[in-house]
């Protein structure tokens, strides 16, 4: 039995998530029929976070255990052979001790969220953004969002959905920059709450249309309080960029 590391990007648009769904097609579903198709064998795919449905990855991580004896490049073409046309590609794969763990093993993730701010519709890149039509104060978002770097109480920006044992999280870093027409937020920490990306966004993008002050970003999150919040962003501009281990 091997272990093999798995480096994943994917458009989420037609999957209800990375997870396995009894209402409709995941992500780690189609990997794992690829890879029985490869090597006959059931296995499960373990990746480093879940995302929801409509949320995309371009580094996601992840390790499946396989009998077949199999270099990891035969085993990564084989892999992408068999996910055509899913739009999935295992872009590195690796062999890995036997006690790393895709999930447990990591340190860090990374996640960035991308806007698109102009008034016209999207084209190229629907349903890989979010368009914001108002003009954005990119400098204002990024000034608010300190408030939220360290450790709080995240209660408002998480899902009544959320299976966290503790709503107290330690975010590393929240950053919003400008590119052209495109705001970039980029969030990092050990583990995220469900929809805290999203949440935060949401009330980001407030404060940047002007609607909330610095100060009312402040209330939301002393208030912990889901009621509070001001917008849950919509999945499609959030992207999971990177798992970090030791």
């Amino acid at each position: 039995m091997t272990r093999f590391a798995l480096t994943i990007e994917f458009d989420g648009g037609p999957y209800m998530g990375w997870q396995w769904q009894d209402h409709g097609p995941s992500v780690q579903g189609a990997i794992e029929e690829a890879i029985f198709k490869t090597t006959g064998e059931k296995t499960l795919v373990y990746s480093a976070g879940r995302t929801d449905a409509g949320v995309h990855a371009l580094g996601m991580r992840a390790h499946v255990d396989v009998e077949k004896g199999l270099s990891s490049f035969r085993l990564m073409e084989a892999i992408n052979a068999h996910l055509r046309p899913h739009p999935i590609a295992i872009l590195h794969c690796e062999e890995v001790a036997d006690d790393w763990h895709a999930r447990y093993s990591c340190i860090g993730r990374a996640y960035e969220y991308r806007i698109l701010n102009r008034r016209a519709s999207l084209t190229l890149e629907k349903g890989r953004v979010w368009r914001v039509g108002p003009h954005l104060d990119a400098d204002a978002m990024h000034a608010a969002a300190q408030i939220l770097v360290g450790v709080h109480d995240f209660t408002t920006f998480r899902s009544t959905a959320c299976q966290s044992a503790s709503p107290v999280k330690s975010l590393e870093r929240l950053n919003v920059r400008r590119e052209g027409q495109h705001v970039i937020v980029e969030a990092a920490a050990l583990s995220f709450l469900h929809h805290q990306v999203r949440s935060m966004v949401g009330c980001l993008v407030a404060v940047g249309l002007g609607r909330w002050t610095a100060d009312d970003l402040q209330a939301a999150l002393d208030a912990a309080d889901r009621s509070a919040l001001a917008e849950n962003a919509p999945p499609e501009g959030l992207y999971f960029v990177r798992a970090i281990y030791p």
